[in-house]
């Protein structure tokens, strides 16, 4: 499987199955694909800045995908930078905290 294989059913599992990224002005982009490691690191952005839910979606991310995308093996989600930039970190590291999302497990 070439890298460009396992980016483009990342980029389709996600466009699938996780829809509300970009149903609600946010967006997902494919950073980095190691295809020999299994390792995909998907940054999100847009209207995910200042999502409350968005450390969840992260986190959804990276526990859904190498389940459901075959050689998948790691992932990491990280936040946009600039324009596109999501959740501020402060904001994350304090729901991190909060007990109510330890064990979150969203519908997507």
């Amino acid at each position: 499987m070439s890298a460009q294989g396992l980016e483009r059913r990342t980029r389709n599992y996600l466009s699938n199955n996780v829809p509300q990224i970009q149903q609600h002005g946010g967006h997902f982009e494919i950073r980095d694909v190691d295809e020999e490691a299994g390792r995909v690191t998907v940054a999100i952005g847009g209207a995910c800045s200042g999502c409350g839910i968005a450390p969840m979606t992260m986190q959804a991310i990276e526990h859904r995908l190498p389940e459901n995308v075959e050689e998948v093996t790691e992932v990491e989600v990280v936040r946009a930078n600039g324009p596109r930039a999501a959740v501020m970190p402060s904001k994350i590291d304090e729901m991190e905290e909060m007990e109510e999302y330890e064990n979150y497990d969203p519908v997507f």
